[in-house]
């Protein structure tokens, strides 16, 4: 639909993660006229996790790709559209429906749920990528559990990464805690637990510069940074907490961010712009768990209805 047409859709939302594909379901089944915008994978982050066992009414787990695709298969059985499209901009109109534009064409909604969500950022070495899900985690909460009585590492020296590495304990035989500088960054609270912890041994100075293994995560090679020696240490995960980087993009100069990027909203998932609602890991003081974001998409899909109900915009 082009920005000329008379006929702007009631909600769009920006992202098909869980956050996104929820709003998306909560509006069609309302009988809002409905559009998710997707730049990759449905499904978000949670669409590469091998099994996902925390979330309420699985009681045996489910591939994380099957739960995205019957998220996808429910919404559109009850009218959303889904595109696979890039959005460049949010444009707030006075008097008129938001412009979304995106690289094929612009389009126009009634109001806009953005849960673009937040990218891991990534350590950018050989056999990272190739092991997502196979023992490169980015979120021991959703997967330590796999790793019982296993040696594994943790990287980061911030509160995410000594947090995790307290967690991961719960089931690992050993948690080797890598830091790349000499000292953390992290809460001293953290930090004593950290070090009062049998199960956790730091390594600092070091970085990970290699992952490796057939099927899934073998092996870790360490590389210390002051003097350069290797070496390999034999693990079953490489959990890696260096920090998120919001797709927030969209969003400055719209409306107020904190200092890492993640939009401030109300307990509605409101912005200070009418109409433009922000969920899931995007927003501030998110749990960042798949559970909490699709529990976001709700209620800003439900908030997105009242501001079209008060609107007097009526159904699709």
């Amino acid at each position: 639909m082009s920005f000329d047409s008379p006929q702007a859709y009631d909600i769009a939302v920006v992202g098909g993660g869980g956050a996104g594909l929820t709003a998306a379901l909560y509006g069609a089944r309302a009988r809002r006229r409905t559009l998710v915008f997707e730049r990759l994978i449905t499904g978000g982050q949670i669409a590469t996790t091998e099994l996902v066992e925390n979330f309420p009414g699985f009681p045996q787990g489910i591939n994380g790709t099957d739960f995205a695709m019957n998220l996808v298969q429910q919404v559109e059985h009850f009218g959303a559209e889904l595109r696979y499209e890039d959005v460049q901009a949010i444009n707030p109109q006075h008097g008129k429906p938001f412009r979304i534009d995106t690289r094929e064409g612009s389009y126009e909604a009634h109001a806009v749920i953005a849960t673009a969500g937040a990218d891991y950022n990534k350590l950018g070495i050989p056999g990272e990528e190739e092991l997502v899900g196979r023992g490169v985690s980015y979120c021991a909460t959703c997967d330590a559990a796999f790793f019982q009585d296993e040696e594994v590492i943790v990287v980061g020296g911030g509160d995410a990464a000594c947090d995790e590495a307290l967690f991961t304990t719960r089931y690992a035989s050993k948690v080797w805690l890598v830091h790349r500088r000499e000292t953390f960054r992290a809460s001293a609270l953290l930090q004593e637990r950290v070090f009062a912890n049998p199960k956790i041994e730091v390594i600092f100075n070091s970085v990970v510069q290699r992952i490796s293994g057939e099927q899934v995560v073998e092996t870790a090679e360490l590389i210390n940074t002051e003097t350069g020696q290797t070496h390999i240490l034999p693990v079953g995960a490489v959990f890696i907490f260096i920090g998120q980087t919001p797709n927030s993009h969209l969003l400055k100069g719209l409306v107020e961010l904190d200092e890492g990027g993640h939009a401030q909203v109300d307990l509605q998932m409101c912005t200070k712009v009418p109409g433009l609602f922000v969920a899931g890991d995007l927003r501030t003081k998110a749990a960042r768990q798949l559970v909490s974001a699709c529990g976001d998409g709700a209620t800003a899909a439900l908030a997105a209805e009242a501001y079209l109900a008060k609107q007097g915009i009526g159904e699709g």
